[in-house]
């Protein structure tokens, strides 16, 4: 791992001299909050709205925001700027911060705040060309998932089932309806119209969630957010994935059965090509 330079409670320093204190809440109960950033061309993409949401994730579990949003940018842009890749992937960590174990909230404690970057890992063209394969388990996560919990052991073993099936991603499905995948959004496409699970508490609302809805408008692609049934997700034209890494990428196949054409259709095409435009703005 590269020993780039990254921020703990108010000071750069490598990686590998970075330490917190093993009464910190979020190593003893995983009690804090995270937020992930692309970065292209060393100019973080949708920043406000990834903060807004971490603000709102650090107001739900009553964790009291360290930094103003200009104070955060600010933090975040000298992490970017001390990592050589232009195209970066930050992540951001907050948790309750050290007091002696118990599980209810400590009274005046410090949050501690770590921000890192890395190199963003997109996926390959081939895999953009052909589509990925995904599998399917049923959701038995917590029912906070509007969160963004660093508290990930659910999304863990999803994520895992994933690899041990050989498959890009696990989508999951609570009481026979659809949520998310292990760590992206779904979205399911027939006769031209894009669906996508209701913002509840069951799913964590993507940041590309809103871009989709933006593009949609723009390229005059209707949008339905509703209850989507299994047997729905299996008969679809199209389904997509969408996430910080992933951006939009098309599924062809769920559990070894083919979605659609087993092809990615065109209304992926049509929602990659305009992301591409918007990273540029």
């Amino acid at each position: 791992m590269q020993d780039s330079l990254v921020y703990l409670n108010g000071v750069l320093t490598p990686l590998s001299e970075a330490k917190i204190p093993v009464l910190d809440r979020g190593f003893i109960f995983g009690d804090g909050i995270y937020e992930v950033i692309p970065v292209y061309a060393r100019k973080m993409f949708r920043a406000e709205q990834h903060l807004a949401r971490l603000f709102r994730s650090l107001a739900a579990i009553r964790i009291t925001n360290p930094y103003t949003e200009s104070a955060w940018i600010n933090l975040i842009e000298q992490v970017i700027n001390a990592h050589p890749a232009d195209d970066q992937m930050v992540y951001l960590q907050v948790t309750r911060g050290v007091a002696k174990r118990t599980h209810a909230f400590p009274v005046d404690v410090t949050p501690t705040v770590f921000i890192m970057t890395n190199p963003l890992a997109s996926p390959s063209m081939a895999a953009r060309a052909k589509g990925v394969a995904c599998i399917s388990m049923e959701d038995k996560r917590w029912l906070h998932c509007e969160i963004k919990s660093i508290s990930l052991l659910g999304n863990i073993l999803a994520a895992q089932y994933a690899v041990e099936n050989e498959a890009t991603e696990t989508i999951q499905f609570r009481d026979g309806f659809l949520t998310e995948a292990s760590a992206s959004n779904v979205w399911v496409v027939k006769d031209g119209v894009l669906t996508a699970p209701p913002k509840d508490n069951l799913i964590l609302e993507g940041i590309r969630y809103g871009l989709i809805e933006e593009m949609c408008q723009d390229l005059q692609i209707t949008l339905v957010a509703r209850k989507i049934t299994r047997s729905e997700v299996f008969a679809a034209d199209e389904i997509l994935l969408s996430s910080a890494t992933k951006e939009v990428l098309p599924v062809v196949s769920i559990d070894g059965n083919i979605i659609g054409t087993g092809q990615p259709g065109p209304i992926y095409t049509a929602l990659y090509t305009a992301y591409q435009i918007a990273k540029k703005q």
